[in-house]
């Protein structure tokens, strides 16, 4: 399997904790898991930058980095009131049109939106700038609720920890749910995180900004093997089933019967990876009942079949260990 090439492109001052959140994912080798990544920095003019942090790191890598790079980070653009170098916006602008996928953590959705890559799609960045962002790019569809948004072709996270959010599930897209579980295991964090940016937001709640699904969701996580239903998660989040899906619709794009979906599939996959256990035990874990029913809607969401998924995902490909816990 090849290499992929990741580049962070840093932009002073830089903030050092959204770089890390792309480095910790993409540029450290880990014991017992093949390295799948390789990781440079670099930026607009080569030398030192400085950071948020009240330090310079030197960077010797230019633009041309770019060139070659099958993702680009935006780890955060500080001076988002001022117009971004021409140089950088055109390296960004050409490394999309050649097929790269670009990834802005946080306020980086901004330079990613002058650049012009977000008209009439979907972005998110931090709470706290949501609504800057959309009232300086009208054209930009900014959900302020998402902790991260991915286009396959361009992703864009919320603040800080949302960039690590994004990266494991970068990771978790390219190479399987226990490749991104293997590192997340050493970062002492959860894989996954529930809900969306409402539940950190000192903003009270309002109409445009309704109270956040996290509670419901990881309520629901945590009881997929039951015959959960959209009147059930209604009741449980106190709302109408009409009020729940225009939730949904706002805060994850998607309708309640489809995220559950979604996430027995993702626990499908999982279990694929990590375990040995038949198809038909793995779709009765996951609240969908009969290998048929499995076989049918995870070769609809992830196009091909439990298993050849296996084959490709599974334990001995990544030299992960399948023990429960490990």
């Amino acid at each position: 399997m090849s290499v992929h090439r990741v580049a962070a492109l840093v932009l002073p001052p830089q903030s050092t904790f959204e770089l890390a959140c792309a480095a910790e994912v993409f540029g450290v080798d880990r014991p017992g898991l093949p390295r799948r990544y390789e990781f440079a920095v670099c930026t607009g003019s080569p030398g030192a930058v400085p950071t948020l942090a009240g330090y310079d790191m030197l960077v010797t890598g230019d633009l041309t980095a770019l060139d070659a790079a099958d993702t680009v980070v935006i780890p955060g653009w500080q001076r988002r009131d001022e117009a971004a170098p021409p140089d950088v916006i055109d390296a960004v602008r050409q490394a999309h049109r050649r097929g790269a996928r670009i990834v802005a953590i946080c306020s980086g959705t901004f330079l990613l939106a002058e650049a012009g890559l977000l008209d009439h799609r979907r972005a998110t960045t931090h709470w706290r700038l949501a609504g800057e962002l959309a009232g300086r790019f009208p054209d930009v569809r900014v959900e302020p609720d998402t902790l991260y948004v991915d286009l396959d072709d361009i992703a864009t996270s919320a603040g800080t920890a949302a960039g690590i959010d994004l990266c494991l599930h970068l990771a978790r897209a390219d190479h399987g749910a226990a490749y991104a579980a293997h590192i997340a295991r050493h970062m002492v964090m959860p894989p996954h995180r529930e809900g969306g940016q409402l539940q950190y937001s000192t903003a009270p709640p309002s109409d445009r900004q309704p109270q956040s699904l996290a509670p419901v969701l990881d309520w629901a996580a945590e009881r997929l093997h039951e015959p959960l239903t959209v009147d059930g998660l209604a009741a449980q989040a106190g709302i109408a089933p009409r009020t729940l899906a225009r939730r949904f619709a706002g805060q994850l794009g998607v309708s309640p019967g489809r995220w559950l979906l979604q996430q027995r599939v993702t626990a499908a996959r999982a279990l694929l990876e990590a375990t040995d256990l038949p198809v038909e035990t793995i779709a009765v874990r996951v609240g969908l009942y009969s290998a048929a029913n499995l076989r049918r809607r995870f070769h609809a969401m992830v196009h091909t079949t439990p298993a050849a998924y296996r084959r490709s995902f599974g334990c001995h490909e990544h030299g992960t260990d399948a023990r429960p816990g490990a």
